[in-house]
């Protein structure tokens, strides 16, 4: 059996863009490569999984782009949300630290 070659995510967009031009079979001759490997390519660029910027995109890629971008703006305001629930519990924390310090502070001023 053959070596498993790896191509690159850039590689990958311009033999997508090629396949969309002449199609999938006549560019993957063209680069060399297997045609089921260019239509697993194409596959996934449908999917969304490989981006190919916004002027190849499919419905279906865009939706997916969509639905990914809502899911990241609500993560991103869980994550601010919590964030600001840290640094106010850290605040409290450092006040209570001063608190107890100066408390021991003043009690081993007495017992010394």
């Amino acid at each position: 059996m053959g070596e498993q070659r790896r191509y690159s995510k850039e590689y990958k967009i311009e033999a997508i863009k090629l396949s969309n031009k002449i199609g999938t079979k006549e560019a993957a001759e063209e680069l060399g490569i297997p045609d089921g490997t260019l239509s697993g390519w194409r596959k996934k660029a449908k999917q969304g999984k490989i981006y190919l910027g916004a002027e190849n995109s499919t419905p279906e890629s865009t939706m997916n782009m969509a639905e990914e971008l809502e899911m990241l703006r609500k993560k991103n305001k869980e994550l601010e949300k919590m964030n600001k629930r840290l640094q106010e519990e850290n605040e409290i924390l450092a006040e209570a630290t001063a608190f107890f310090a100066a408390s021991r502070r003043k009690s081993g001023k007495m017992n010394g």
